[in-house]
């Protein structure tokens, strides 16, 4: 990829990044309903004419079409409504999907996103397990003026050992010691050079009440973990991701956040390429990232999108009957405009990060 010019690597780490979210995403929705019974058509890649495509012996046809910007997965019978009679010779039995139950639909329709929050656990494990999981070590990298770290005669490049006799390993443990004991004396025992010394430093207290020491900690370190415990940390820290996704997502509703960090494809295009220029194991990190903001954003519930398909069935499953055509209908054109006045707010987004806006206002001014 470093033999390519620029904007060929962006174009290409984007196809690469892109490609791989869509297919795992496309995938659960596959599985999904060859799990419960409903036959799959079609399988894309990309929309648009189809520059490659083969058929399987189960009658599924594979294509990769020329716009990689999306996917889809065509069941047998989602062209055709509850309320409309399919062509004769045409419908096979027991395998549409609108014959499938509620439940069995909300799961096809569920398996995408769920697939795409795996793909993050997964990476995650993987690099747990392989690079290591970052954590912050006990290093003291520097000493607030005045405070109890300083009062102690705590110094820049001490490593602390324990606390109050209790062995810590990562800077969060000490965080979790000293912070419910303000005002309390803490027993403080850190290696300084080749020698031990031991000083007793008091947190002082922050606004919300919390024990601080005053210190900052040192360089992030990696701890290699066994393939369960890379598992288990993988899967909390793609809970811990997703946490933190939506409540960006809330502080710009709220207008707490700027809305201008909302990037359409032009933005994952020029990260990709940044990020792939950096190595492998960014470029795997920011794919795990990127699948989770996939998964979610597909969650919401807007008509159009799995989330919005999920709470007609919700519907459905109280009412005991599907909504209207009609209604539907309508609900698909209200999320498919606001999807697209999305599209167009990020797009104006990436332009204006890009600087395009500014040249351009340049040409006309």
């Amino acid at each position: 990829m470093d033999l390519l010019p620029e904007p060929f690597r962006s174009i290409l780490a984007f196809i690469v990044v892109l490609g791989v979210l869509i297919f795992v995403h496309e995938l659960g929705h596959y599985l999904a309903a060859r799990w419960r019974g409903v036959h799959v058509e079609r399988f894309s890649i990309g929309f648009g004419r189809a520059i490659a495509s083969w058929n399987d012996r189960r009658g599924c046809e594979w294509r990769i079409g020329w716009i990689p910007l999306g996917g889809y997965v065509k069941m047998h019978g989602m062209e055709h409504s509850v309320e409309a009679a399919p062509e004769p010779g045409t419908f096979r039995a027991g395998e549409s999907f609108h014959e499938k139950s509620v439940g069995d639909r909300a799961i096809i329709v569920f398996a995408g996103p769920a697939f795409n929050f795996l793909l993050a656990a997964i990476v995650f494990a993987a690099l747990f397990a392989t690079v290591g999981r970052p954590v912050g070590s006990t290093a003291i990298q520097s000493v607030v003026a005045g405070s109890a770290a300083e009062q102690a005669g705590l110094v820049p490049g001490d490593r602390i050992l324990a606390l109050d006799g209790e062995r810590v390993l990562r800077f969060e443990d000490l965080q979790r010691h000293v912070q419910p004991r303000a005002g309390q004396p803490v027993e403080v025992l850190v290696r300084r050079g080749e020698a031990e010394v031991r000083v007793i430093a008091t947190p002082v207290a922050r606004e919300d009440g919390r024990g601080m020491l005053g210190i900052a900690g040192g360089a992030v370190e990696r701890e290699r973990l066994d393939p369960f415990s890379a598992v288990a940390y993988g899967s909390w820290h793609m809970v811990v991701v997703s946490g933190q996704v939506l409540t960006g997502v809330w502080q710009m509703i709220t207008g707490t956040r700027g809305a201008d960090e909302i990037g359409g494809p032009l933005r994952i295009a020029q990260l990709s390429g940044e990020v792939a220029d950096m190595g492998f194991l960014p470029l795997l990190t920011f794919i795990a990232l990127l699948s989770i903001n996939l998964a979610l954003i597909n969650l919401f519930p807007i008509p159009i999108l799995d989330g919005g398909h999920l709470v007609f069935y919700a519907v459905e499953a109280i009412r005991g009957r599907p909504l209207t055509a009609r209604a539907q209908e309508y609900a698909f054109r209200g999320g498919f405009a606001l999807l697209i006045t999305l599209l167009v707010f990020a797009t104006w987004n990436d332009l204006t990060q890009l600087g395009v806006v500014r040249w351009v206002a340049g040409l006309v001014s």
